[in-house]
């Protein structure tokens, strides 16, 4: 199973005028109106989190082979972009925790992937743990969570 991850389409900038009184397209406006807007389809999977030594884990699984493979190509592909996970509710953020504090490495798994966010710096750990500590919470009230590399997501979860 799919989640579809959407972005709104363009919108038409303002009109400028030239000097011969004609109205011509803006800077980066288009002269036509956009078809639909960017589409993304990512995979949906269960999720579990737990603290370690330095930060966090991130268990990411999915029970199709096909969900697994897309899983697993877009971590291949993205996960040198900085880590940011975000629970929604309702379609509301509930909650975004952005990893930039910590070092983020993605590991495959016979399922899915294991993200692994950890940091030297002991202030540095107390928030990447915090920040494991908010998204279970959110999960266990019915959040879904969207992980992210370099803002790009790449995978939909629950518990």
């Amino acid at each position: 199973m799919f989640a579809q991850m959407t972005d709104r389409p363009m919108t038409m900038g303002p009109a400028t005028m030239n000097p011969m009184g004609a109205t011509m397209p803006g800077m980066g406006m288009t002269t036509m109106m956009p078809s639909a807007g960017n589409m993304l389809m990512v995979p949906r999977c269960t999720m579990r989190m737990e603290k370690c030594p330095g930060g966090m884990k991130m268990y990411c699984s999915c029970e199709d082979e096909v969900g697994c493979a897309t899983l697993q190509n877009l971590c291949k592909m993205l996960c040198d972009g900085m880590c940011s996970c975000m629970c929604m509710k309702n379609g509301m953020c509930m909650c975004q925790c952005n990893m930039a504090m910590c070092n983020c490495t993605c590991e495959m798994t016979a399922d899915g992937v294991c993200i692994t966010c950890t940091s030297g710096d002991k202030a540095c750990c107390d928030m990447v743990q915090a920040c494991c500590d908010c998204m279970m919470a959110c999960m266990e009230a019915g959040c879904m969570c969207c992980v992210c590399f370099g803002g790009t997501p790449v995978c939909c979860c629950t518990l």
